[in-house]
């Protein structure tokens, strides 16, 4: 392995890496980041690379892992009795929340999901089911991502020690 391939692996690793904390923290694109970090990887190494088709694998599993993730938030909100309003309080409530971390995370989009639904005209007792079915979704979205992600820097990694074996 020469400076060069060392240095290009450790780049896109710290990317994936980026990309992996982007699979919880909002404001961060996780799954597209891993993908781009393969992707110049590619463009830069060539062959010494993974192959192509890994590439495009990777392509799906973020446009699955960014599918599952607005499902299973829209989903969570939806079951609860959450309203658009919640939708995008939990999304606000996420951002600042990051700034209390790590209990912001799940408190951040509580709090701004059932802030939003009052603001709306919904009851309190409504209004907080609808922000912990929107937490509950925004968790189960960012479990996926997170195992999409994984699988990603997996697929990466395995199919590049494959090509150093051979």
């Amino acid at each position: 392995m020469t400076a060069v391939d060392l240095t290009a692996l450790v780049t896109a690793l710290l990317v994936m890496l980026v990309g992996l904390l982007g699979s919880v923290l909002p404001g961060l694109p996780g799954p597209p980041l891993i993908l781009a970090a393969a992707f110049l990887h590619k463009l830069v190494r060539a062959d010494a690379s993974v192959d192509w088709w890994v590439v495009i694998v990777l392509a799906v599993l973020t446009l699955m892992s960014l599918g599952l993730d607005f499902l299973a938030t829209s989903i969570g909100a939806k079951q609860m009795g959450a309203t658009w309003r919640g939708a995008v309080g939990a999304a606000v409530g996420a951002i600042f929340g990051l700034l209390w971390m790590p209990f912001g995370l799940v408190l951040g989009p509580l709090l701004g999901a059932t802030a939003f639904e009052m603001i709306g005209g919904r009851a309190w007792r409504e209004a907080g089911k609808a922000g912990v079915g929107a937490v509950l979704g925004m968790l189960a979205g960012a479990i996926g991502k997170v195992a999409c992600s994984i699988a990603m820097i997996g697929l990466f990694l395995g199919n590049l020690l494959l090509k150093w074996v051979h």
